[in-house]
């Protein structure tokens, strides 16, 4: 259970422009493989610290992530499909390339989450704060999906994170694109659900 709902949330930080495309990366979970893969019986929901059967919870500093999917004249959108995927705390992901021996990732963070946007134009999800992967900055990639916009990828950055500077991808980005991906993590207050340890929001300006 997310147990998001229930916190009082950053003030929504407005994108300066429609979200910028970018790579979806090596390690997209394919949809055909999510059918077929650990958590093919419904488990890829909102909840990427949790997983089912019992396995402990996800390692690293849990993030309470609400995302507002809203157009160039602030019209929110319903109904838009949002996915996520990162690497763990171990920088590894949960994909069919990336190793899974035991001790070599973690088995509590189910690696990839959705949800669908409600009249607001917003999802709730619960997820790790992301942690550098080889070569690049803490980022969490992030796919949208709805009929008047089509699909764009994209990626999330840690505003002002130290290992930004040094990504290849946001240097190639001009000051209005860093404004449109840059999270601005907040620490979640005292009274936050068990676990909890930051806590943003953001919103996804799409070319509707």
């Amino acid at each position: 259970m997310i147990a998001l709902a229930a916190i009082g949330c950053p003030t929504l930080a407005a994108a300066a422009r429609v979200l910028p495309a970018m790579t979806e990366g090596p390690f997209y979970p394919s949809r055909r493989w999510r059918d077929a893969g650990p958590f093919a019986a419904g488990g890829w929901d909102a909840d990427l610290t949790e997983v089912g059967g019992g396995v402990a919870a996800a390692r690293g500093e849990h993030l309470a992530l609400a995302l507002q999917v809203a157009d160039r004249d602030g019209l929110v959108v319903d109904g838009a499909e949002v996915e996520i995927w990162q690497c763990d705390a171990l920088a590894v992901y949960r994909h069919p390339r990336q190793p899974h021996d035991q001790g070599r990732f973690d088995p509590g963070f189910q690696g990839f989450g959705a949800a669908v946007t409600g009249p607001d134009g917003s999802v709730r999800l619960r997820t790790i704060r992301p942690v550098p992967y080889p070569g690049r900055t803490p980022h969490i990639h992030v796919k949208l999906r709805h009929p008047s916009f089509g699909e764009i990828a994209s990626q999330l950055f840690v505003d002002r994170d130290p290992g930004n500077a040094g990504d290849f991808l946001w240097r190639r980005l001009d000051d209005g694109a860093r404004r449109a991906l840059a999270m601005r993590l907040q620490p979640a207050p005292a009274d936050a659900p068990a676990g909890l340890r930051w806590m943003a929001r953001h919103r996804l300006v799409v070319p509707t």
